[in-house]
């Protein structure tokens, strides 16, 4: 899947501005960004539910939108809002989604029981799905966006709403469709589940800010974060923020986590603000993590109106 300058605008509103993006065949590639920086409107774009303003577009080597129908049967989608009809059963929703998607009285019936083996749901397939859990619900929604085996699945902040269990079963599930075969593209703004995807795109306004894997993009602020241990965080907190820099002071319990423009002199302009506040701290190197990317690469935005 390739785009190029994908642009979209609502009047005076540039919500997607010339983005340019290419993801790899079986790879799970996940979109970082804040509330409103375009995520969701790239998404949109990308299936053929939204058309864009300007740019390119090739999605399994089809023309979008001009080829969207042709499309829809390839592609499985997941919205962050369960979707599906609560006041019907497992087994039933994932019957009406079969028939949508054209299968065959048998080919539904060997499909659904596939999925009710592999998505754990052989207890439940009688069970109304508005009497089940929020991780029950994501994990049926996964399977009914999956029971046409599509080659491409977009995923819209899809655990947005279930507890880190539940959540981290799931990404065990995607990565078993990238295994079998299918191509995953997944918005987040969960740091952890960033890390677990082989390519990342932060995203912020609109504008593509990074673009890489999660150790090509941290190594690159390699010299960038420093560990200051203080007695007291907080005074210490206040008197880093002002350093000239300095991006972010975070704490981290009695630690604080200190992000910077560079690296080199900037160390000594931290201990010597230290210093003049009367604060004894020890100041070390520290390894930057994804939150440092993000930080690093959406800093300085101001805030706006924006859409999804």
């Amino acid at each position: 899947m390739r785009a190029h300058g994908l642009t979209k605008r609502f009047g005076d509103l540039v919500a997607v501005n010339q983005v340019d993006l290419e993801v790899p065949r079986r790879h799970v590639y996940g979109f970082l960004g804040p509330n409103g920086s375009g995520k969701s409107t790239t998404i949109r774009m990308l299936c053929g539910l939204l058309t864009p303003t300007a740019g390119e577009i090739d999605v399994l080597g089809l023309r979008i939108p001009e080829q969207a129908d042709e499309l829809r049967t390839r592609i499985g989608y997941m919205t962050q809002k369960f979707s599906l009809f609560e006041d019907l059963s497992v087994r039933e929703n994932l019957g009406f989604l079969a028939a949508v998607q054209n299968l065959s009285k048998r080919q539904a019936a060997e499909r659904i029981d596939d999925l009710v083996e592999q998505f754990h749901f052989k207890d439940r397939q009688k069970q109304l799905a508005g009497t089940m859990s929020g991780g029950q619900k994501q994990r049926l929604a996964l399977a009914g966006a999956v029971i046409h085996q599509p080659e491409l699945l977009f995923l819209d902040e899809p655990t947005s709403a279930v507890d880190p269990e539940s959540r981290r079963d799931f990404w065990e599930k995607l990565f078993e469709l990238a295994d079998a075969g299918t191509t995953l593209l997944v918005s987040t703004h969960y740091m952890d589940e960033a890390e677990r995807c082989h390519h990342l795109a932060i995203l912020d306004r609109g504008v593509l800010v990074a673009d890489g894997s999660p150790d090509e993009l941290t190594e690159q602020l390699a010299g960038r974060t420093l560990a200051v241990s203080a007695e007291q965080p907080r005074r210490a907190q206040k008197a880093l923020v002002a350093v000239e820099g300095v991006i972010s002071v975070a704490q981290i319990g009695n630690t604080l986590r200190v992000l910077l423009a560079e690296d080199g002199s900037a160390h000594d302009r931290i201990e010597h603000a230290l210093r003049n506040a009367g604060l004894t701290a020890e100041v070390a190197p520290s390894q930057p993590n994804l939150e440092d990317v993000f930080v690093s690469a959406t800093r300085g935005q101001a805030p706006r109106e924006q859409a999804a």
